[in-house]
């Protein structure tokens, strides 16, 4: 079975951002379709997967479209039990399953004062009275959610599962707003901004296309607080170290410079990604 994964901005789109890592995070390889929110482009993507109307929708090779992010966790999970996209034990999978729905269906008033942008971080943010409600519900029911399954790890229920991966926009929400939690949901946040796979997400995301305006917020900006980059610059031109880029083994042709050293890619997306957050790219990392 294949899948064809129709995406939005990645800087943006919290729902797309939770598709990927569906597939991303469980080794279960896609092709992805992309198309920028308000434009001309996303309606005519959405064409190849009626009659979804929204992101992210999966097509399969035999022409099954799911649509809404449940669905898709689900019917992955059925079709690849190997990849444990839900816990195992089933008290855990029921945790983590009520969880996932939980964040599909609540939060309104986060996800409408504070829209994802993983672009920016702001510093004086104040949340309203609705704001604050949602953040303590976060906090009753991440904690509740680890105690009871006796989590070990960073995440949720105890190994990531889908759950975790539907929270990943709230932990972009809470950093990229400065949003104050309690010293278990921050440790929870952090989990999600030192994850590879979210930092991957991110440095497309910084590099897909100009802003949109729709999420432009008058606030005082700050440093985002995840982990530091390493430096490194898009240079014109170079003798590289590699001859092949490292993502799709094609000849290079952009360049970009780190610590000194010159590095090819055959596309300036391909580059300009690796820019931006280079330890998130572990096939660059292997030449470096």
């Amino acid at each position: 079975m294949t899948y064809l994964l129709a995406l939005g901005d990645r800087a943006y789109s919290s729902w797309s951002l939770r598709g990927w890592l569906l597939f991303e995070k469980f080794g279960i390889p896609c092709e992805t379709r992309f198309a920028r929110l308000y434009t001309d482009a996303f309606p005519e993507m959405l064409k190849e997967f009626a009659p979804s109307r929204l992101v992210p929708a999966v097509k399969t090779s035999d022409g099954l479209v799911i649509s809404e992010s449940l669905t898709i966790a689900e019917e992955l999970a059925s079709r690849h039990p190997e990849a444990n996209i839900w816990p195992s034990d089933p008290n855990h999978r029921a945790i983590a399953r009520s969880l996932a729905a939980e964040m599909h269906a609540g939060f309104g008033a986060l996800r409408e004062a504070c829209p994802m942008n993983l672009r920016v971080s702001y510093s004086n943010f104040s949340p309203d009275a609705s704001v604050t409600k949602d953040l303590r519900r976060l906090e009753e029911i991440w904690a509740t959610a680890r105690e009871a399954t006796n989590s070990k790890t960073p995440w949720l229920c105890g190994e990531y599962s889908a759950a975790d991966a539907f929270y990943a926009p709230i932990a972009a929400r809470i950093a990229g707003y400065g949003l104050e939690v309690s010293d278990a949901a921050q440790d929870y946040v952090n989990a999600h901004l030192n994850d590879p796979a979210f930092r991957r997400w991110r440095a497309m995301g910084l590099v897909d296309g100009p802003d949109q305006p729709f999420y432009k917020r008058d606030f005082a900006l700050k440093a985002w607080p995840g982990p530091t980059s390493l430096s490194a610059r898009a240079v014109p031109a170079g003798h590289s170290e590699n001859t092949t880029c490292p993502f799709s083994g094609k000849q290079v042709t952009d360049f970009m410079e780190m610590d000194g050293r010159i590095f090819g890619f055959c596309n300036p997306f391909c580059r300009d990604k690796t820019v931006a957050d280079p330890e998130a790219w572990p096939r660059f990392m292997a030449i470096v």
